[in-house]
């Protein structure tokens, strides 16, 4: 397995690459503001045929250039249904107040057409996606939005790493995903975490959509809301 990585955009949203190897089946997680043209060349430096686009949640800054990925190299986007309303309409998860200064902030950046793309496949909890020979598994976390999903593959180096996990921005470094924007639910985060992350092996490497990676066993160890379930 080939994993690469950029952080995209101004709010540095972690874009990943998750293949076979060089010249291999790729999917490309949470192509976000401004990745288009380094996703391209990312596809052209290994040799990838892009098989799917997965969003981790609806938030415009893992999604911006979801429609235009798919469009460019004819793959489905998968997403949960209950986010994929946001493919089309991503100010909707943004209060007014909070929309119209995103729209300030970010007036000099190219706002995309955002539309559903011609093809988008359900991605539920326990779905299995292929990627050539790689199989991913998605975990339904809702919390931070109510379509928030992890995607987790086997992990078949030779490092003591059972599998590699894209948590977005329910799982971070230290933290977890804020739960005060629209559709968020700290009740819901908290049984997401009980349920999805307390019962994965501590070895899983997470990849998490804005900052470095950690572990589970690193988070149960120090993460303060999960000691707190924990206790």
């Amino acid at each position: 397995m080939l994993l690469t990585i950029f952080p995209a955009g101004p709010l540095q949203a972690n874009c990943y690459f998750v293949a076979e190897g060089e010249g291999g089946a790729c999917a490309i997680v949470d192509p976000g503001m401004e990745s288009f043209e380094a996703i391209e060349k990312v596809i052209d430096e290994h040799g990838f045929t892009v098989v799917a686009v997965l969003v981790t949640h609806g938030h415009f800054d893992h999604m911006w250039c979801a429609q235009d990925v798919a469009a460019r190299y004819g793959c489905p986007v998968w997403i949960h249904p209950a986010d994929r309303h946001l493919l089309s309409d991503p100010m909707a998860a943004v209060s007014g107040q909070s929309a119209a200064m995103l729209r300030q902030q970010f007036a000099d950046i190219e706002m995309p057409d955002f539309v559903e793309p011609s093809d988008v496949r359900d991605a539920v909890d326990g779905a299995r996606i292929e990627v050539g020979s790689l199989m991913l598994t998605v975990d339904h976390c809702p919390g931070h939005t109510p379509g928030t999903v992890m995607y987790r593959v086997d992990y078949p180096g030779p490092e003591p790493v059972s599998q590699v996990a894209f948590s977005g921005d329910f799982l971070f470094f230290g933290s977890i995903g804020r739960t005060d924007l629209t559709g968020g639910d700290h009740g819901q985060m908290l049984h997401s975490l009980r349920t999805k992350v307390l019962t994965l092996p501590d070895d899983v490497v997470v990849l998490p959509g804005h900052g470095q990676q950690t572990s589970i066993g690193r988070e149960k160890g120090t993460n303060p809301f999960l000691l707190e379930l924990s206790a």
